[in-house]
């Protein structure tokens, strides 16, 4: 399993990234390759084809609601449907699963502008999340958890074959946007890679509770729930990243990295 950062920028699409999005690509015991993509926020469709063929991607997972996570949605489905060649007002290609929380399908329909009962069905097949629901995508078997935030939002685990060892399954832990709760731990729970979200910072946001980790408080989830190595995203542009790493220190003895557009992890 593969995990490619295509953007990590918190709250906004920053100058050097993407608002949040994740692609995780393995291969199946037929060598087919499987793509799923993680949240597809401000910015992040065009960054996205760097990396693979949107028509290729197998499924994809939104967190929540919020635009820094979700609004790129509104070009794919423009690409999809429209595309010359591949897109379905072209073709017979059916729609791409999109999994959600409850009211994706009304809230993306209202971003685009449709109207007149028109809606996005040919192109999205929504799944709706709840705390619990696991689906098959290909080799992956994602799991979503209920997490701390100031709208219905999910943290997923996704477990799927090493690309070490095909045999070996392994599991990377996505965080969405949380504080620290019982669902963000059940992710970070002995997980390969705990991609974490650390969007605040340790003594300037102290008074804004149930919505952000900072990396401090990352990197205790991150030990206090076993996982084998750290990886903070979802830090805004106007913090300083460096700052962000500091506030680890001391809290937690495994791998830790920051997450930037175009990097790889290997698990």
């Amino acid at each position: 399993m593969k995990l490619t950062i295509v953007g990590m920028s918190g709250s906004y699409a920053g100058p050097k990234s993407p608002a949040s999005c994740y692609l995780v690509q393995a291969t199946d015991e037929n060598a087919r390759l499987w793509s799923l993509v993680l949240d597809l926020g401000s910015g992040a469709f065009g960054a996205l084809q760097n990396y693979v063929d949107p028509f290729d991607v197998d499924g994809v997972a939104i967190s929540h609601l919020h635009p820094d996570h979700c609004s790129d949605l509104s070009g794919y489905y423009v690409y999809y449907k429209y595309h010359p060649v591949k897109g379905t007002e072209f073709s017979d290609r059916g729609p791409i699963p999109i999994y959600a929380p409850g009211g994706a399908r009304e809230r993306f329909s209202i971003a685009y502008g449709l109207d007149n009962g028109e809606t996005m069905e040919n192109q999205f097949a929504h799944v709706k999340w709840s705390c619990g629901t696991r689906v098959e995508v290909g080799p992956f078997q994602l799991e979503a958890f209920e997490v701390n935030h100031p709208v219905e939002a999910y943290g997923f685990r996704i477990t799927g074959p090493s690309e070490s060892d095909p045999t070996k399954r392994v599991t990377l832990g996505y965080s969405g946007d949380t504080d620290d709760c019982p669902g963000v731990r059940s992710i970070a729970d002995h997980a390969d890679l705990f991609l974490c979200e650390a969007a605040f910072v340790e003594g300037r946001d102290d008074g804004i509770p149930d919505m952000h980790l900072t990396g401090r408080r990352a990197a205790i989830v991150a030990r206090e729930s076993g996982a084998k190595r750290l990886v903070l995203t979802h830090i805004p542009a106007w913090n300083d990243s460096t700052i962000t790493l500091d506030e680890t220190k001391n809290e937690y003895s495994g791998p830790i990295s920051l997450a930037e557009p175009g990097g790889v992890f290997e698990l």
